[in-house]
């Protein structure tokens, strides 16, 4: 077979995958707006909705604590003129709609609040500590990306029309067991088995750089097998498409068939779950900070709410809610570069 055949037959499988779904490209998009413009509008509707409710949430977390915060903050031993004035610090002899106001004025000049227990601006706390959360998780997330969607296509490919049914099965029981186990309980175990018995890797702390693989590991074992699921499914759909039929039986080359071909295919359903299993991490970065000693946000988070510090907690909600929708905006944008269809709002999941 000479190379322009082989373009050739490439290009016909590139067409006929092109054309799968092609009309849920066109759905949704107004007239006189291109795909991109289209898409635009909607995301930021969806941008400023989420922004809009997590602002609502954040500030209601203060005023709908059961009994009055000013004595939870000052503690039992307090005098009225202490609980007094921890109430007018707080803003809490104001009406609720005027706190709202300030509340909002505040986020816009970037002021989040002082911290009770620290007695220095929220905003310091959480640019200290940020850079460790983002560490982890984005490490994290290239880890969980790097990993779930090989592994799931090399099951998905070998496991093709009934072959190998017992690695489908144990794929199936052993990232279904992991994915289902506390991911408190997989970090404890990663410290006793690397860090106790193994003593190849420290237990807890930031010190070095071999103080990342523990955290990392931990807060990526079950993302790595929900999405490799996903992808595992994906790609036994995918694989059974008419143009992947027509690729093997013209004996592409195996690289070129599953890289070019099955992949961009099997990536909208796989981006749009896995954006919000990415999401979901760093709400995982608590659990994984607090096990691993990690100095970050998710570790801040637990001490402000033993010392019911409430504007460091809204701060940290707001902070961490905020790089969720961003996440998820991000994932949204691959996923349409990757399959344009996407853009016309028929399988975007914002």
């Amino acid at each position: 077979m000479t190379e322009p055949t082989m373009l050739s037959k490439e290009a016909v499988i590139l067409e006929e995958s092109r054309t799968q779904g092609a009309a849920a490209g066109s759905r949704g998009t107004p007239r006189g707006l291109s795909p991109w413009g289209s898409y635009a509008l909607r995301r930021a509707g969806g941008v400023v909705l989420s922004v809009a409710l997590l602002v609502v949430v954040t500030f209601f977390m203060v005023p709908l604590i059961p009994g009055d915060p000013a004595v939870a903050v000052a503690g039992a031993d307090a005098t009225s003129e202490q609980i007094e004035a921890i109430r007018q610090n707080l803003g809490l002899n104001q009406p609720l709609h005027l706190q709202f106001i300030q509340y909002l004025g505040n986020l816009v000049t970037g002021n989040l609040g002082e911290s009770f227990a620290y007695s220095t601006s929220v905003s310091t706390i959480i640019a200290t500590k940020l850079p460790f959360t983002a560490e982890i998780a984005i490490l994290g997330i290239l880890v969980t990306l790097l990993v779930s969607i090989p592994a799931g296509m090399a099951v998905g490919i070998m496991t093709r029309g009934g072959r190998q049914k017992w690695m489908d099965v144990g794929f199936g029981m052993l990232t279904g067991f992991f994915q289902a186990v506390p991911q408190y309980v997989i970090a404890t175990m990663l410290v006793v088995v690397f860090a106790i018995v193994l003593k190849v890797l420290p237990a807890a702390g930031a010190a070095t750089l071999s103080s990342l693989i523990l955290p990392v590991v931990g807060l990526s074992i079950a993302p790595i097998c929900s999405i490799s699921r996903v992808v595992r499914r994906e790609t036994a759909t995918v694989l059974e498409q008419d143009y992947l039929r027509t690729g093997r039986g013209w004996r592409l080359p195996a690289l070129r068939l599953y890289a070019r071909h099955a992949l961009p295919n099997l990536m909208t359903t796989t981006l749009t779950l896995a954006g919000l299993v990415l999401a979901g991490m760093l709400g995982g970065a608590i659990i994984i900070e607090n096990v691993f000693n990690w100095p970050g946000l998710g570790k801040e988070i637990v001490t402000a709410i033993i010392n019911k510090d409430y504007p460091v907690i809204q701060g940290i909600i707001l902070v961490l809610g905020f790089l969720a929708i961003i996440l998820n905006l991000l994932v949204d944008v691959i996923l349409g570069i990757i399959d344009p269809r996407t853009l016309g709002g028929g399988k975007s999941h914002g």
